[in-house]
This record gives structure tokens, sequence and C-alpha cells, in this order.
């Protein structure tokens, strides 16, 4: 599994960038296979930082109804990335605050 394989997307939220406004964590979308250490290792080699930690989270699919016709969305899995102390930010993020 590749580094671009392991992280989908960012999360683009207003409770994830305030994250991100201090400059130390981010949150992203991650393949549900993936460890923390996996994580770790993709955010540095596709962004260039040092990663202090990782949290993730399993989240749920919602249910969700069309008429009579119910089911769930896919779950998925999210994980907040903190950047050690004196780490530079990622850039992808500048332009959005």
């Amino acid at each position: 599994m590749t580094a671009r394989d392991i992280i989908i997307k960012p999360v683009i939220t207003e409770k994830s960038m305030t994250g991100v406004a201090s400059g130390t964590k981010y949150t992203f979308r991650v393949a549900k296979n993936a460890t923390k250490i996996d994580i770790a290792r993709a955010v540095e080699e596709i962004f260039g930082v040092k990663v202090s930690k990782v949290n993730t989270v399993n989240v749920r699919g919602r249910l969700r109804r069309q008429g009579r016709t119910q089911g769930y969305t896919p779950s998925w899995k999210k994980a907040y990335v903190t950047l050690k102390e004196g780490s530079k930010p990622i850039e992808f993020f500048e332009g959005m605050m």
C-alpha cells in the first residue's frame, strides 16, 4: 500500500480548521485498514513534515432514507495528525486559512 492509497483526502470542516489554525493538528480521511504507523509514515512522505502522534476514529455510516427504502452510508476511518514542535505547517492547508 502506497502513501497515496493510505491518505484519501483531507477533512475540511469548521471543527478541523481550528486545529489547522494552530498549525499543529490536521485531519484526514484514511484507508480503513491503515494503522497509526502507516498513517504517520504516509503524511511524512507526502507533505515532508515530522509527525508527533496520530489518533484514529472509525466513523460509522449514517442511516439514510429515500421514500420507504433505507440504508446506511459507508463507514470510514478518520485520522487526527499532530506535528512535532517546530515543524513547518502543511502547505496544502495554507490557502484555506
